[in-house]
């Protein structure tokens, strides 16, 4: 295996030459676990952990490595090494964390295309998947929608789901699939490209992981039944983890997700809502809030059923969200920015107190 395999370029090569960093050896952080990490490299797979200046002067969660990263290493001992560096990302996937409003929690990094995989026999829901879309668009990252279990359903309630995606979603690729039959696993498996990063994104039980076991041919991840009772996936995946396909391309998995909370996340919405982005522009006031004003744009063409009335609920309340969102990272600054002003002036008092 060649680090091209696992996606180094040319770029990241330039990078390490221009600050330094070529004297040590390069590998992909493949799985996390707090501040432990299995790094991949052409020779194997290494236990990492951070050097101490590294992992004391990083400001936030963006300063330290993720599954994805491309980091500068150096071996110390069998299969162990110290992660000195971590390689500029050109995608970063991120929702808020669960349960903290003002902060954000990486998905994974360095990634080109996202697999949104949904279950039509429980899961399907456009709004989720605009969700989605929505953290992928903000990253820049190129979405895929993966339709699981069609053979639970039949060919007229699927065309139906189909019809709904075609109507409030544009231009992004729609695949059905059936793991326990295999119908259209290789059309998607068709589109891997060596070389290129690949997140599968989806709730619990939705089928990610067996989609992940079809696309390698091995066993790599269990999978569990679906509870009848509840009809709800288990959480068979713990971690997020890269794995590399034998005919090219990367794959990572991630934890089944109940929660895709917005974050800044301006530039997606306005890709992933661009329609209701651009008539907005045409509505009669400069300051218009698009709920009950006469002239709206965006009103006229709910009411006229060019604009889906499901899609404008979903778009607002994540604007919301994202409103939401900003304001409490600005509130959080303002006290961390207190919190230090009145630290130092402690210090000065007692500095002074002992003259």
């Amino acid at each position: 295996m060649t680090l091209q395999d696992l996606g180094y370029t040319i770029a990241l090569e330039e990078y390490a030459k221009e600050h330094n960093i070529n004297s040590f050896d390069v590998g992909r952080v493949i799985l996390e676990h707090k501040d432990r990490y299995v790094v991949k490299t052409e020779a194997g797979e290494l236990d990492a952990e951070l050097i101490g200046n590294l992992r004391f002067t990083a400001e936030s969660r963006y300063d330290l490595p993720a599954v994805g990263d491309w980091v500068a290493i150096s071996e110390y001992d069998e299969n162990k090494a110290l992660i000195h560096a971590v390689y500029p990302r050109h995608s970063i996937l991120e929702r808020q964390a669960v349960g903290k409003s003002a902060e954000i929690q990486i998905i994974a990094t360095n990634i080109d295309y996202g697999l949104i995989v949904q279950s039509v026999n429980r899961d399907f829901s456009i709004n989720r998947l605009q969700r989605y879309l929505t953290i992928c668009n903000t990253a820049k990252v190129t979405p895929i929608i993966v339709l699981s279990k069609i053979d639970l359903i039949s060919e007229q309630t699927l065309s139906s789901f189909l019809d709904e995606i075609k109507a409030r979603i544009k231009e992004v690729p729609v695949f059905a699939i059936s793991n326990q039959s295999l119908v259209g696993l290789d059309e998607v498996k068709a589109i891997i490209q060596k070389g290129k990063t690949y997140c599968l994104l989806g709730s619990s039980g939705v089928g990610k992981s067996t989609l992940l076991n079809q696309l390698t041919g091995k066993e790599l991840m269990d999978t569990r039944s679906i509870s009848e009772r509840i009809d709800r996936g288990k959480h068979v995946t713990t971690h997020r983890e890269l794995i590399v396909l034998e005919k090219g391309g990367i794959l990572i998995d991630n934890p089944g997700m109940r929660e895709i909370g917005i974050t800044n996340t301006s530039a997606g919405l306005e890709i992933t809502f661009d329609e209701i982005i651009e008539l907005a522009q045409r509505c009669k006031f400069n300051n218009c809030t698009h709920s009950n004003e006469d002239g709206c744009a965006i009103l006229d063409a709910v009411e006229s059923g060019e604009i889906d009335e499901d899609s404008y609920a979903n778009f607002q309340k994540m604007e919301k969200e994202r409103a939401f969102f900003e304001s409490s990272v600005a509130e959080k600054k303002k006290k961390d920015k207190n919190l230090g002003k009145m630290i130092r002036e402690v210090k000065k008092q007692r500095k002074q107190n002992k003259f």
